[in-house]
């Protein structure tokens, strides 16, 4: 029976979790004592430890010890890998929200600067595209969102998703991952199964300005708890070497990556993206199919993508567009 994670962990337990975060052991008492706070206290904090995913042991007279050392984000680890992006990306770290891209959204539309970028531990509603759940556990994966604002309009934001797709490519090469690869419209693979997952929200007017917050979900080291709530194969960085305690490092190269693309993007939009895309995208030239929003299917062979991101898929028919919106694409 998997362990069912509270709405939202009490803050005593994450600063806890930070004491503990070295694997060794730690007295009960001691940390009572360090955080001003009841024996009791700490006694019933640590309670939702199994239910974050993680492993605790409570020997008597050493106190308790995490199996695994924590490894938390850092937000000077992380400045230290955005090279460039430095003055453009404005971090902030929380422990626990329900989703990342709903309270940026928020923020977003009291005023948010563009470039903000909030990086939550533990999502206690954290969402894919087409409104799946996305499964972490703490400490093993990242998800953060990237707020971004645009001069133009929403109508010219098109093939903004597959761009941030291009984007992670070029983190991910950079880290040493040259085994990944993207399938419309913005899902990361690993020959494993998926890596990572990209959730876009705009808001604004079709003529501008408008702002996009983007979702990025990336799995570190996917726990078996995390592995069987998920109804697709799945992957993550630990297969390609990456440890978790590398996780600051991925994600000062991620922000990096998606600040430059989102620079170039504002200019010259997903065009020039275009054949990079179609060399990253690993059903490209191959049979596939297209389920639809009324559960018909479309099926045919993919012949890349237009200067806005849709699909070419040739049919029986001849070759036909198709924009993101509610379709998956499936190989066939």
């Amino acid at each position: 029976m998997k362990p069912v994670a509270p709405l939202s962990p009490k803050p005593l337990t994450f600063a806890l979790l930070k004491i503990l975060a070295d694997a060794e052991f730690h007295s009960g008492e001691a940390m009572a004592q360090h955080l001003g706070v009841a024996r009791s206290s700490v006694h019933n904090a640590l309670q939702e430890v199994v239910s974050l995913g993680l492993k605790l042991h409570s020997v008597r007279g050493r106190g308790y010890q995490l199996a695994q050392a924590l490894h938390w984000l850092d937000p000077l680890k992380i400045q230290a890998h955005l090279g460039a992006a430095k003055n453009s990306v404005h971090l902030d770290i929380l422990d626990c929200a329900t989703s990342s891209n709903a309270l940026l959204m928020q923020r977003a539309s009291q005023g948010a600067a563009s470039g903000s970028v909030l990086a939550v531990e533990w999502q206690t509603a954290g969402r894919g595209r087409l409104g799946r759940a996305w499964h972490s556990g703490l400490g093993d994966a990242l998800t953060f969102s990237l707020l971004w604002r645009f001069e133009k309009g929403l109508s010219a934001l098109s093939g903004l998703s597959l761009a941030v797709g291009v984007a992670t490519l070029r983190a991910l090469q950079e880290l040493g991952v040259n085994t990944a690869g993207l399938k419309w419209p913005n899902d990361v693979l690993l020959p494993e199964g998926k890596l990572a997952g990209i959730l876009l929200e705009a808001h604004g007017d079709m003529l501008g300005p408008s702002a996009v917050v983007i979702g990025i979900g990336l799995n570190l080291s996917l726990p078996l708890a995390a592995r069987a709530q998920i109804d697709q194969p799945a992957s993550d960085l630990a297969q390609c070497g990456i440890q978790v305690a590398e996780r600051n490092r991925v994600l000062g190269v991620l922000l990096k990556h998606q600040a430059h693309m989102l620079q170039d993007f504002s200019q010259h939009g997903f065009a020039p993206l275009r054949a990079e895309w179609e060399r990253y995208h690993l059903l490209q030239q191959h049979a596939a199919h297209l389920l639809m929003p009324d559960g018909s299917s479309v099926t045919g062979k993919v012949r890349g993508v237009t200067d806005d991101g849709a699909l070419r898929l040739e049919t029986a028919q001849g070759v036909q567009v198709f924009n993101a919106g509610e379709i998956s694409l499936r190989s066939a």
